[in-house]
């Protein structure tokens, strides 16, 4: 629903939005449609690569990290109170005394946000739609404090940052994952969906593995990757995994991959990541993952490589292997625990 909340309050003439203006989006979701804005000079905000690129091929001006004054700068709430804070903060500073837009779904939070936006400023105007809402107020550097903190140490020494996935430290799918994962690995393979760097350390640890390509869509996880890697044998790629890389051009992948692109379970991610790794090794490679129990990839699994195995699982996580993608007309084999 990004930017259906928005027109919606400029068509019912709540909110003005003049076709001069300079807007600045942070962070909107891949399905907004810019289109429905009676603004034209619109800066994008995106630092999920997907998202990233479709805005850009929508000829949009689109950045990392957006800069300069705007006249209004409009806040798609992420599922992260630190980082939804941390954009309101950053969208003051952009606004300069202009207006900042705030939008969001119940499920993400935007009713406390709202509360807690109460308590520093004025809300200007306020509406509902769609199971969500959106609320506006003159930037007043109320929110200085709610900066986003920097990368930073955590559980272990592990490097992370508010926003990125397992933001507290290990998951504990991964956790799962790299204590049984096989130490035959050898070669060069890739991590995919590899976050902040920890299933990548591990990797790079075994005696046979040559070289880790680090996969990540989400540029704050990457950076925080840097600073838990450093360069010795990684290599780190801002890239949607589902399209990176060179077919048969590895001899394994690792992964625990996403299956939410909202708060629902989406397997078709997974799945896509599965499909990707089939295309990424060579003839004789593998791959090794951890999912979620009820998440079903076994098909897409049996479809795409000719053994399937459990290596390990308990009711929350199965891990599972995959030998030799199929090329031709072959026959796989599924082992069961």
């Amino acid at each position: 629903m990004t930017f259906a909340r928005l027109a919606h309050a400029v068509e019912t003439g709540a909110l003005t939005l003049p076709d001069d203006l300079r807007l600045v989006c942070l962070e909107p979701n891949p399905d907004a449609d810019p289109g429905m804005l009676p603004v034209r000079d619109i800066t994008v905000q995106q630092t999920f690569k997907p998202a990233f690129d479709h805005f850009e091929s929508l000829g949009l001006t689109v950045t990392t990290e957006a800069t300069g004054a705007a006249d209004v700068v409009h806040v798609t709430l992420p599922r992260s109170r630190e980082l939804a804070r941390g954009l309101i903060a950053q969208a003051e500073r952009l606004a300069e005394g202009g207006l900042v837009i705030v939008d969001g779904a119940k499920t993400d939070g935007i009713d406390a946000i709202l509360k807690f936006a109460k308590s520093r400023v004025a809300i200007e105007g306020q509406m509902s739609k769609a199971h969500g809402k959106i609320f506006w107020f003159s930037a007043a550097d109320a929110f200085r404090d709610c900066a986003l903190p920097v990368p930073a140490p955590v559980l272990d020494g592990w490097i992370t940052q508010p926003g990125v996935f397992s933001a507290d430290g290990p998951d504990a799918g991964s956790e799962a994952l790299v204590a049984v994962l096989p130490k035959t690995l050898k070669g060069r393979g890739a991590d995919l969906g590899g976050g902040w760097g920890y299933l990548t350390r591990h990797l790079r640890d075994l005696s046979g593995v040559t070289h880790v390509d680090l996969v990540e869509a989400d540029r704050r996880a990457l950076t925080c990757a840097r600073l838990n890697l450093g360069e010795d044998r990684v290599s780190l790629h801002w890239a949607d995994a589902t399209t990176w890389g060179t077919p048969a051009s590895l001899d394994w992948v690792v992964m625990n991959p996403p299956f939410h692109t909202s708060r629902t379970p989406d397997a078709s991610l997974g799945q896509d990541f599965i499909r990707s790794a089939a295309r990424l090794l060579r003839p004789k490679g593998s791959l090794v993952m951890v999912a979620n129990r009820h998440l079903p990839y076994e098909t897409t699994l049996a479809s795409a490589f000719q053994q399937v195995q459990e290596l390990d699982g308990d009711t929350r996580f199965k891990v599972l292997q995959a030998d030799a993608p199929i090329t031709s007309d072959k026959k796989t084999r599924v082992k069961r625990r």
